[in-house]
């Protein structure tokens, strides 16, 4: 089942436990406006190259849209619509006013030079600039961009409208970047935002079964910026990290990983391959990897019904969007396992970049003591929310986040005046 019906899947059954007018359930699922545009660019041979762009916008009841734009050969309209979906429930689950969108332009950006990346994204951002902005819809880093394409279409975008921080999101993506980017609006505590939230999720739902980070063992897929996070944190916090993986390869060892220097060893040779400090394993097999906690932090759709039922792992916390098939879902259920959902496992980076607009707006910088504590409290005070769900509609927790999501949003809409 691909991401879109999976999706609209999830979103009906939580239209059905809440009992929504069959009305407003097809109106709050229909993209409040969906946008393609053809980005034509020099190339630096001086022959010309033209891309398809999109943005979904899909909901903007409880405030801005936000969504990240992703440069990926495979960007794909019912992955766009899907991703801008999940935003809308997932702004909703953590409680910040914003909706959801999502965008992304069909290109391989390593095939791309870093002037023809800038001129792609600034054709972009002129064929979109009258549709986003810091009250309308406010772009986010995602697969293919960083920071320096924030920075690029803050910088096409204020020419249009002048100078506006507000309006595009921030990650650090290397240490020396930090004073070129806060110069820019970005928040400290943002690049290890959704992998902090990760691990502040994962406490709420160790703490709710008795349990605790550093009595356990952790195997992570994917070992990117939310999978290292994570595994920074988590091995900070006492858990043994037992196995990881990323597109290079993967490293197990049951003493548990020394993090630090594989961090080392990743930053050193950019990726997972000939690290000393574990033994090669099969990529395929770490899904499956005895273990107390599985967090898959890559692609969608891993964990599926050929291989749900030989899951070891006692609780699935989804850091990538996606990551479980609802066949795999019904499986999982039925063996025990307790899965934590991306609406909510993975809305770190979503509140942090929140909490940025926020300081933009303002032009007052927190620091990251703040930051953190307060991401913290919403992922917190989320994870009893849903809990609150579940227990009034006797449902899963994925069932419980998205009852929480589409009940605000719907609740908003019926506010601001939505008729029948």
């Amino acid at each position: 089942m691909n991401a879109l019906a999976a999706t609209n899947r999830n979103f009906r059954l939580a239209a059905r436990f809440l009992g929504l007018d069959t009305k407003l359930e097809k109106s709050l699922l229909i993209p409040f406006r969906e946008i393609k545009v053809e980005c034509t660019i020099p190339k630096d041979d001086g022959s010309l190259a033209s891309f398809v762009g999109f943005r979904v916008q899909h909901d903007n009841a409880r405030g801005p849209m936000k969504g990240g734009i992703r440069f990926h050969p495979e960007v794909d309209p019912d992955e766009v619509n899907a991703l801008a979906q999940l935003m809308t429930w997932k702004t909703a689950v953590v409680d910040i006013p914003y909706g959801g969108a999502k965008g992304g332009i069909g290109c391989f950006p390593r095939e791309l030079s870093t002037s023809e990346l800038e001129r792609l994204t600034r054709v972009f951002t002129q064929k979109v600039h009258d549709l986003i902005g810091i009250h309308t819809d406010v772009p986010a880093p995602d697969m293919g961009t960083n920071a320096q394409t924030m920075a690029w279409i803050l910088d096409e975008y204020s020419k249009f409208h002048g100078h506006s921080p507000a309006v595009k999101e921030h990650k650090k993506i290397r240490t020396l970047f930090i004073y070129e980017f806060q110069d820019l609006g970005g928040s400290l505590g943002r690049e290890a935002a959704t992998g902090r939230g990760v691990v502040f999720a994962t406490e709420a739902l160790l703490a709710e079964h008795g349990k605790s980070v550093k009595d356990l063992t952790f195997v992570i897929q994917g070992f990117g910026n939310v999978g290292s996070w994570a595994a920074r944190l988590l091995h900070e916090k006492g858990g043994k990290i037992i196995a990881v993986s990323d597109i290079t390869g993967a490293v197990k060892n049951s003493n548990g990983i020394d993090i630090p220097e594989l961090l080392k060893h990743k930053e050193k040779t950019n990726s997972l391959k000939d690290f000393t400090g574990g033994d090669v394993m099969d990529p395929e097999e770490l899904l499956v990897h005895e273990c107390d906690v599985l967090i898959p932090c890559a692609l969608g759709g891993v964990i599926n019904r050929e291989n749900a039922a030989d899951v070891k792992a006692k609780f699935i916390i989804e850091a990538a969007n996606h990551p479980t098939d609802p066949e795999a879902d019904e499986i999982l259920s039925k063996k025990g396992v307790i899965v934590l959902p991306d609406i909510y496992a993975n809305a770190g980076g979503v509140t942090v970049s929140y909490f940025e607009w926020v300081q933009n707006i303002q032009g007052f910088m927190w620091e990251e003591e703040k930051v953190n504590h307060q991401l913290k409290n919403y992922m917190t005070r989320a994870f009893h929310d849903i809990k609150n769900m579940c227990k009034s509609h006797e449902c899963s927790l994925r069932m419980g986040a998205f009852t929480l999501g589409v009940n605000r949003v719907a609740r908003a809409t019926l506010l601001r005046g939505w008729e029948a």
